[in-house]
């Protein structure tokens, strides 16, 4: 029987590879004392543990570029250039500055109080508001006077004659929306015996209705 080697070739694996190159797992003691038989391993067969790490060696080399310095500097001058560099931490920080003051110009420029509306132009504005509804209320005064049946919103319209002809006149227009002239009359009697006749017929739907 061959003799095995004094200092038989260990793999990671625990494999030992004796001087015939015969490989096997050595026999071993249990914990609880019992024999563990040595084990013989087939060849060719290569445990995962022991296979070899391919390395690429330019792919190494491309890592650690940069790492060695300047070819020909002074490594204590390269040392101090590169501690005064600033790290991935200064330009965050600064970074987050730069948002900072970019987020607070864009505050001041919000807070910009709008331009305030013209009196005049927001009187003009609830006027021609005011002399629509007008209109549709005076349209349905007289389908009201031609015997159509209203409903009861309409007729809700119908009574806000008054008070919307009132509403112009106290912003200074008229029933059509313009602006009166100075020294016009508030109201005309063609408007007045309107808003008449629209109270009448209201009143008359009412009577009905009861």
């Amino acid at each position: 029987m061959a003799t095995e080697n004094a200092n038989p070739a260990l793999s990671k694996s625990g494999i030992l590879t004796d001087e015939n190159g015969v490989r096997k797992i050595p026999a071993s003691v249990r914990a609880d004392g019992s024999v563990r038989k040595e084990i013989r391993i087939k060849p060719g067969y290569r445990p995962p543990e022991d296979a070899e790490v391919y390395r690429n060696r330019k792919a190494e080399s491309w890592k650690s570029r940069g790492t060695g310095g300047v070819p020909g500097a002074d490594p204590a001058e390269y040392q101090k250039a590169k501690e005064k560099a600033p790290t991935n931490r200064d330009v965050d920080k600064s970074a987050r500055k730069r948002e900072a003051k970019k987020k607070a110009a864009e505050a001041v420029v919000q807070e910009e109080p709008e331009p305030a509306v013209e009196p005049e132009v927001e009187k003009a504005k609830k006027a021609r508001n005011l002399a629509k509804k007008l209109r549709q209320a005076r349209d349905l005064s007289e389908k009201k006077a031609k015997g159509n049946a209203l409903l009861p919103e309409q007729i809700e319209k119908v009574i806000k004659i008054n008070e919307l002809t009132r509403q112009l006149d106290a912003l200074g227009f008229n029933a059509d929306g313009e602006k009166k002239e100075s020294g016009e009359k508030t109201g005309s009697s063609h408007e007045q015996a309107e808003e008449q006749t629209g109270g009448q017929d209201v009143k008359k739907t009412k009577e009905e209705d009861t």
